[in-house]
C-alpha cells in the first residue's frame, strides 16, 4: 500500500499560490480592472432598467427585473468603493420598488427602503444621496404606513441637503405632514421655527405661532444661566406669540457690544415697567425688557462675547430660549515635539512632552476625559412623572440617582445634581445646569410607563431624531407635549445638533445600556430594548454626551416592585457606574493613541 506524503509539504505551496494571488489582486492594475467591469456593468444594467420601464410587458415580468438586478449588483460587488457603487445601490432601489409597484409586495417595497438606505448611509455626501431618501421616505409614508420613518429622512434632506434637487420637495412633504397632524388643510404655511448661526449668518429672523393668540399675551419672567462660554437665556411667555430678533454686532467706538433683541408681538410686559438687570456672570453683561410699542414687548441680551447663537422655542408653557457660545479657549501645546514620521506637507501635529503627566493635562484641555459628572433625577416636585401601584416616578428616580452619584464620587468623579431633593426645575434648565459648570457627561434618569401594562425592560436614549413610534411616545411623555408636537420638536433639533455631541452620546448610551443589563441579569431577567435615539428637551442644548436612561417600566407590576427594591436599585446603580466607567476607559484609550 502507497504510503500518503505529510500533509505540510502539500500545505507550503498552497499557502505560496495564496500570497502570490493575494499580492497580484492587489496590484494596482487589478484596481482599474474592477473599476471597469463595475462601469461595464452598471451602465448594462442602467440600459437594461430604462429599456425595461418602456416595455410594460415585459416589465410584469419578475425574471426581467432580477435579470437587471444582477448587473447593479455585479457593479456594486466589483468596485464597493468606486464611482458607480452608490448609483449601483441607487437603482437597486430603483429595481424593488418598480417590483413592488407591480406586485404590491411588501416584501419588495422593505428591499426598496433597504438598498436606499444602505446607499445614504455609506455615502452621505452624494449628489443622489437625497434622491434615496425622498424615494425612502415616499415608500415608508404611501406603501409601508411609517409616517415617523417617513419624516426623518425628509427632516434629513431639508437639514442636510439644502442644495440638493429634492429640498424643495421634502420641504412641502414636510408641511403638509404637518398641517395634517395639526388637523389643517394641506397647505404650506411660512414658518421658520428655529433660528441659529455664526453672528455673520442669519443675523435676524422672524418665528410665528401655529395658534394666533386673542388679545395681549403677557411676558411673565426671563431667566437666564451663564458661563465663560455659554448663555441660555428663557423668556416666559403666558401664550404663543409671534416674534422677530435681530442681532447687532459690537460697536467699540461707543462702546457697545454685541446686542440680540427680540420683540415678542402681541405681548405686554408683566408689573408695566421696564427693567433692566445686570449681569456679572460670564458673557451675558446685562437684559434689558422693555414695552417698546403698546403691543410689542421688546428684550435685549448684552453679550461680552459671541459666536455662535441658537433661538427656539417650548411650549407647554410657551418659552423662548436663546442658547449663545463664545469662542472656547483653545489649549496650548504644553511642549515642542518632533514632527511625526511620515506626517503630510502641511499637517501641524499634536506637541506633547513625553511626560505621562503632561499628556495628562493635554487629554484634560482637550476635553477627551470625564471628571465632572451630571446627575438628573427625572421630574420633581409639582411633577410626579409616572405614577402606577403607589409610587411615583419622581421618588424611584431621585433614590436611584443619589445611588449613581455615590458610587461615581467613590470612583473618583466630581459628582453635581440638578436636584438632591423633591423639587421641581424646569426641563431647559437642566441641561443649562451641566453647560455652566463645564461637567464632561450628562445623566438623566427616568423610569417608563405604557398603557400595555406587560412591557417591561430597559432602554437608553440619547438625543436625535425619533425613528420609532416607540421613541416618539417616550419623548412626548417625558416632554410633557403631545405626540403631535413632535414633528416640531424634531424641526427644531436638526439645528441644535450641530452643537450636541451625537456620536459620543450614542457610544456613551451603549456602555450605560450594555453594563446595567449585564449587572441586573445576574440576578433578574431584565429585558433588553438596546439603546434608542428620540428629542427630549432635557438633553438639548448640552455640550457634552448626555443620555437618558428608562431604568424600568412603572406600570408592569412585576418591574415597579422591583424598581422600589434598595437591592434592585443598587444592581441598576452599579450598571450605570460601570457603563460611565468603560466609556471614559474607551475616550482616554483613544485620546492616548
Amino acid at each position: 500500500m502507497r504510503v500518503p506524503e505529510p500533509f505540510a509539504p502539500r500545505l507550503i505551496p498552497a499557502i505560496f499560490l495564496c500570497v502570490l494571488l493575494n499580492l497580484l489582486m492587489a496590484w494596482p492594475g487589478n484596481g482599474q480592472a474592477w473599476a471597469a467591469t463595475a462601469a461595464t456593468s452598471y451602465k448594462a444594467g442602467w440600459h437594461a432598467f430604462h429599456s425595461l420601464l418602456k416595455n410594460q410587458d415585459k416589465a410584469s415580468q419578475r425574471s426581467a427585473w432580477s435579470q437587471v438586478e444582477e448587473h447593479f449588483r455585479r457593479a456594486y460587488a466589483g468596485d464597493p468603493e468606486g464611482s458607480y457603487a452608490p448609483k449601483s445601490l441607487f437603482y437597486l432601489g430603483r429595481v424593488h420598488e418598480e417590483l413592488g409597484l407591480r406586485s404590491n409586495r411588501k416584501d419588495d417595497f422593505i428591499r426598496a427602503v433597504d438598498y436606499f438606505q444602505r446607499m445614504s448611509t455609506r455615502f452621505p455626501n452624494h449628489a443622489w444621496t437625497d434622491d434615496s431618501l425622498l424615494r425612502k421616505a415616499k415608500i415608508n409614508l404611501e406603501r409601508l404606513g411609517e409616517k415617523d420613518l417617513a419624516y426623518v429622512d425628509l427632516l434629513l434632506i431639508v437639514h442636510n441637503h439644502k442644495k440638493g434637487d429634492m429640498h424643495a420637495q421634502a420641504q412641502a412633504m414636510l408641511l403638509d405632514l404637518d398641517r395634517k397632524n395639526a388637523g389643517l388643510p394641506p397647505q404650506a404655511p411660512a414658518l421658520q421655527p428655529v433660528m441659529s448661526g455664526p453672528p455673520s449668518a442669519r443675523a435676524s429672523g422672524v418665528v410665528r405661532p401655529e395658534v394666533k393668540t386673542i388679545g395681549l399675551a403677557s411676558l411673565n419672567d426671563i431667566r437666564h444661566r451663564s458661563s465663560s462660554d455659554y448663555t441660555r437665556v428663557v423668556i416666559d411667555v403666558d401664550a404663543e406669540v409671534e416674534f422677530r430678533y435681530q442681532l447687532l454686532q459690537p460697536n467699540a467706538s461707543q462702546g457697545l457690544p454685541h446686542r440680540l433683541f427680540i420683540d415678542l408681538q402681541s405681548t405686554k410686559l408683566a408689573g408695566g415697567p421696564a427693567r433692566t438687570l445686570s449681569v456679572s456672570d460670564g458673557i451675558l453683561s446685562g437684559i434689558r425688557a422693555a414695552q417698546n410699542q403698546p403691543d410689542v414687548a421688546r428684550v435685549v441680551l448684552d453679550f461680552q462675547d459671541l459666536q455662535n447663537y441658537h433661538v427656539f422655542t417650548l411650549p407647554d408653557p410657551y418659552r423662548v430660549v436663546v442658547d449663545v457660545y463664545a469662542t472656547e479657549r483653545k489649549p496650548q501645546a504644553l511642549a515642542q515635539a518632533k514632527p511625526v514620521q511620515g506626517a503630510a506637507a502641511g499637517d501641524v501635529p499634536l506637541a506633547v512632552s513625553a511626560s505621562p503627566g503632561a499628556v495628562g493635562e493635554l487629554i484634560e484641555q482637550l476635553g477627551l476625559t470625564v471628571h465632572t459628572v451630571m446627575i438628573d433625577a427625572g421630574h420633581g416636585g409639582k411633577d410626579p412623572g409616572a405614577v402606577a401601584y403607589g409610587l411615583k416616578e419622581k421618588n424611584i428616580v431621585l433614590s436611584l440617582a443619589l445611588k449613581v452619584g455615590q458610587r461615581l464620587k467613590s470612583k473618583g468623579f466630581n459628582v453635581i445634581y440638578t436636584r438632591t431633593t423633591d423639587v421641581f426645575i424646569p426641563l431647559e434648565e437642566r441641561t443649562a445646569m451641566a453647560n455652566v459648570q463645564k461637567a464632561d457627561m450628562f445623566v438623566s434618569i427616568h423610569v417608563n410607563a405604557n398603557r400595555k401594562t406587560e412591557i417591561h425592560g430597559l432602554e437608553t436614549y440619547s438625543l436625535n431624531l425619533a425613528r420609532t413610534q416607540d421613541a416618539v411616545r417616550v419623548a412626548a411623555r417625558e416632554n410633557a407635549v403631545s405626540e403631535k408636537r413632535i414633528s416640531d420638536l424634531q424641526v427644531i433639533l436638526t439645528d441644535l445638533m450641530l452643537n450636541s455631541k451625537v456620536r459620543e452620546s450614542t457610544d456613551l448610551a451603549k456602555f450605560v445600556q450594555s453594563a446595567t443589563i449585564a449587572s441586573v441579569k445576574r440576578s433578574y431577567n431584565l429585558k433588553d430594548h438596546g439603546t434608542r435615539e428620540a428629542p427630549f428637551y432635557v438633553l438639548m442644548g448640552a455640550k457634552m454626551p448626555s443620555i437618558l436612561v428608562e431604568a424600568g417600566y412603572l406600570t408592569n407590576k412585576n418591574e415597579a416592585n422591583r424598581l422600589r427594591n434598595p437591592r434592585y436599585q443598587d444592581m441598576l446603580a452599579d450598571g450605570i457606574v460601570q457603563g460611565v466607567l468603560e466609556y471614559k476607559k474607551k475616550i482616554e484609550r483613544y485620546a492616548s493613541l
